[in-house]
């Protein structure tokens, strides 16, 4: 090769370095699809994970695009909307909160990997074959809801001074057939050693609001545990302001609740949740496999305690029981 042709083939590498370099970067630029049941519901969450993927390095526009997917509390939505983020070649779907929004995904793909936030049992719900080796294409972050009803009711029977009768409100058929027994099951065993009767009270749809809480004082209960539900927690203001009405004390999972006005919410911390799922979407997109990730079971719980709610109702909380408080609302 002469001086003139090597200059040449220099001089075009040295062009095409670039161009290549910049092709590269294209293609790092990561896709996420989030599914949620309802991205009004609880904006909080949203930007706390978003600011887990900041914190990794992830910026909307310059390296990563997320496809946001709403059913808008709208359930029969969620197959349609799963499909659309399957045809979009995502590289990862992340879903907050709802078991059969992760059941629609599943259902939608069985390659692209998918990361839950707040699943209630992933096992009984045949999202994963187990919480150490999920296997398949999903893993994420489990809520331990069905081990926390009986953690409700005691705070109930130690916050309420001579509570007798607790109903307990629940939606059947968005948890899975397993997980539902389990959690009922776990609340009247938890209720039995208490010494407490329960009254377990259905609300399938919004309409059936009114009637429930009817039931509830109809069978003079003495208090609330409000079981989860993507549907209770989108309509969280409305169900604190037909406790206050009825004036049950209650209590719920989300501290959302407490900060409505409803008395006591114990649970998991949610915006940690949020913000340790922006790990797993890392992993992920960096090439783990979601069956060689566990499923990650919540370690921080927080108590909040509502006192205007207390003064309201007439109550006053035992000492025993505020000294406990991450929160006390005043």
């Amino acid at each position: 090769m002469n001086r003139r042709a090597f200059m040449g083939t220099l001089a075009s590498g040295i062009i095409a370095a670039p161009r290549a370099s910049e092709a590269q970067q294209a293609a790092k630029i990561a896709r996420i699809g989030y599914l949620s049941p309802n991205l009004a519901a609880d904006p909080i969450v949203q930007e706390a994970f978003g600011q887990g993927l900041r914190d990794l390095g992830y910026v909307e526009g310059r390296n990563l695009v997320i496809e946001h997917r709403d059913a808008e509390g709208k359930l029969e939505r969620l197959p349609a909307l799963a499909a659309e983020l399957v045809a979009l070649k995502v590289d990862v779907i992340v879903v907050p909160t709802s078991t059969l929004a992760v059941l629609a995904a599943k259902q939608a793909t069985r390659t692209l990997p998918i990361v839950f936030i707040g699943t209630a049992d992933p096992v009984a719900s045949g999202l994963v074959m187990s919480l150490a080796r999920p296997g398949g294409n999903v893993t994420g972050l489990s809520n331990l809801a069905p081990e926390l009803v009986a953690k409700w009711l005691e705070l109930l029977k130690q916050a309420v001074p001579g509570v007798g009768r607790v109903a307990a409100l629940w939606q059947p058929g968005i948890l899975g057939e397993r997980t539902e027994k389990d959690m009922l099951t776990r609340a009247e065993v938890a209720a039995q050693a208490l010494g407490v009767r329960l009254q377990i009270v259905e609300a399938r749809g919004l309409e059936n609001f009114d009637r429930a809480f009817s039931d509830m004082t109809r069978a003079r209960a003495d208090a609330l545990t409000v079981l989860p539900s993507s549907m209770f927690n989108n309509e969280r203001r409305r169900l604190v302001d037909l406790a206050a009405k009825n004036r049950l004390p209650a209590v719920y999972q989300w501290r959302h609740f407490a900060d409505a006005g409803g008395l006591m919410s114990y649970g998991p911390n949610r915006p940690e949740w949020y913000r340790r799922a922006a790990t797993y979407v890392d992993k992920i997109l960096k090439g783990a496999k979601p069956g060689d990730l566990p499923v990650e079971q919540p370690t921080k719980f927080e108590l909040v305690i509502n006192l205007k709610t207390a003064k309201a109702l007439g109550l006053t909380i035992p000492q025993s029981v505020l000294g406990r408080a991450d929160q006390v609302i005043e």
